[in-house]
């Protein structure tokens, strides 16, 4: 079945917010703090580790800029902040932490190698093992972000259906477009985005990185501009 993977992670990550919010009242701030900041770390090694399978480090950086232009111009982090507010000014109580919750999670779910790897072999192959492994991820961040951050975790679920389920139906296209190079350009930048998202979990900078996000397109044109060269 297309896209079983996917209705699986937004399955996950609806489980989780809706646990996380449930154990909220039985947990201290002190303690959903300390687990977001435990994430926060996670996401930065994570990060890392990802931004070093570049084969390319000027290609990335010329992404990140290029890509960081584009949704600058387009404003991509102030639309989605104002749609979040927007949904918080109907949906939340007055210490609702929707916006973030919303921006934080969407981010870190639809940002990176698996999202990508997983959606084109669904597509392609049916076999949804990577996005399974995606979904358990998912879900355990979820718990801890619904308890530190609401209702907002949960809507990030949408986001990851249209995204990931996008690039599933276009799998056959993208396949034939994207070469080995080409992903690992992507995961590369996609992971600088990660550790730019675990510094603002840990209240270290805050990165515009949805307004970056262009960037892991332009990764794979400039990857074939410069093979082409």
């Amino acid at each position: 079945m297309p896209m079983k993977g996917t209705l699986i992670n937004v399955a996950a990550i609806l489980g989780g917010t809706s646990l996380g919010i449930l154990l909220k009242t039985r947990l201290p701030n002190r303690v959903s703090n300390v687990v977001i900041q435990g994430i926060g770390i996670f996401t930065v090694f994570l990060g890392i580790r990802l931004a070093l399978q570049t084969q390319s480090a000027i290609t990335t950086l010329f992404s990140l800029i290029i890509g960081g232009i584009i949704g600058a111009v387009l404003d991509i982090e102030g639309r989605l902040e104002r749609v979040a507010s927007r949904l918080e000014t109907r949906l939340a109580t007055q210490e609702s932490r929707i916006a973030e919750g919303f921006l934080t999670a969407t981010l870190l779910f639809c940002v990176g190698p698996m999202a990508i790897i997983g959606s084109l072999e669904d597509g392609i192959s049916g076999n949804y093992h990577i996005l399974m492994t995606k979904s358990m991820m998912d879900g355990f961040c979820s718990i801890a972000f619904g308890a530190a951050m609401g209702i907002g975790v949960a809507l990030s679920a949408v986001a990851v259906l249209v995204y990931q389920g996008g690039l599933t139906a276009l799998s056959s296209v993208m396949s034939k477009v994207l070469t080995d190079a080409a992903i690992a350009e992507m995961t590369a930048t996609g992971g600088l985005l990660i550790v730019g998202i675990g510094f603002d979990m840990l209240g270290i900078k805050k990165i515009q990185a949805a307004n970056l996000l262009p960037a892991i397109a332009v990764a794979p044109i400039l990857v074939h501009l410069f093979h082409g060269l």
